[in-house]
């Protein structure tokens, strides 16, 4: 029997996990989309592992979780580690990178930039609440175009001259698109232009004032965009690596700081068989009326959370 930890990283988006021994290798792997349901995603993400392995050589004694819902999916798993992305995708980075200087990242609907110095976070920006520039961005863009976003990159890769598009804002870049489209213009140039709009929009809002040194690592699903890779090593004038594991790596570094820290858990396989369900209540107790997150397992209260004070506090009304 071997020591495993599992990482959760869960997103608007896609749902990433993985299993690592104690040498970080990873064991498992598993990506799927969120569907608005982080706790079934979860569930199916956990049945994806579940069937890598052989569970009877492999217990896992640590749960990390990262990502937009991890502290619902931390209680869900019973985590010994919720940390947020920027220390988790820094972490998976730097256990295989570890002279990394520069992370750029871009999800499904958001994105961030993070430097490292001597293995180091020293700075890091994330996006503003517009999605241009992200993959949600670039499958609805697809989506008008008629390709399939899987394929994006290596049409891009196929134009002679990209076609300038709009990148600050997301209705002005598809208004600029459809206007382009009527004028014209060939496919793969004006899905060129969407790669370096990305591109353009990133450096200038979520990069922008920072000193981008390399060596530069790019993640996120996007990052498995060629044409989106090559316009960032035109525009940075340097190598972009994009490891194979890119989308995987918050997941990693959360299962990595699972590992280091000072209690363990005990995870069981079959969570996927339990129900679990979350409801909001509103405390009348203070003039705050706190919105409060009630999460039950197998309607038992596990956790709650929301309160800004003890009037609030669910467990000590129950």
């Amino acid at each position: 029997m071997i020591n495993a930890y599992l990482g959760v990283d869960i997103g608007s988006i896609s749902t990433k996990g993985v299993i690592i021994d104690d040498h970080n290798k990873i064991l498992a792997s598993s990506y799927i989309w969120t569907k608005g349901n982080p706790m079934e995603a979860v569930k199916t993400l956990i049945h994806n592992l579940e069937n890598q392995i052989d569970k009877t050589k492999i217990n896992i004694i640590g749960v990390g979780t990262t990502g937009s819902a991890r502290k619902l999916i931390g209680t869900m798993l019973n985590a010994n580690v919720i940390k947020n992305e920027i220390t988790a995708h820094a972490i998976g980075t730097l256990s295989l990178y570890p002279d990394v200087k520069t992370i750029f990242e871009i999800g499904g609907q958001d994105s961030k930039i993070i430097l490292i110095e001597d293995g180091i976070v020293v700075d890091y920006a994330m996006n503003t609440l517009c999605a241009a520039g992200t993959g949600a961005f670039l499958s609805s863009q697809a989506s008008r175009l008629g390709v399939e976003v899987e394929d994006f990159g290596n049409i891009a890769l196929t134009s002679k001259k990209p076609t300038k598009i709009a990148a600050r804002c997301t209705v002005f870049a598809e208004s600029d698109l459809v206007h382009k489209l009527q004028m014209g213009y060939k496919k793969e140039d004006i899905i060129a232009g969407l790669c370096k709009s990305v591109v353009s929009n990133y450096l200038n809002n979520v990069g922008k004032g920072k000193k981008i040194k390399t060596p530069i690592i790019f993640q996120g699903g996007v990052s498995k965009n060629v044409g989106v890779k090559k316009a960032f090593e035109e525009e940075v004038g340097s190598e972009v690596i994009v490891d194979p594991n890119g989308h995987l790596m918050g997941a990693l570094g959360v299962a990595i700081l699972s590992k280091k820290a000072p209690t363990k858990t005990n995870f069981q396989f079959s969570i996927t068989e339990d129900n679990f369900e979350t409801r909001g209540i509103e405390c009348n107790r203070c003039p705050n009326h706190c919105e409060i997150i009630c999460i039950s397992k197998n309607k038992q209260l596990i956790d709650a959370w929301g309160n800004r004070c003890s009037n609030g506090d669910i467990f000590h009304k129950q």
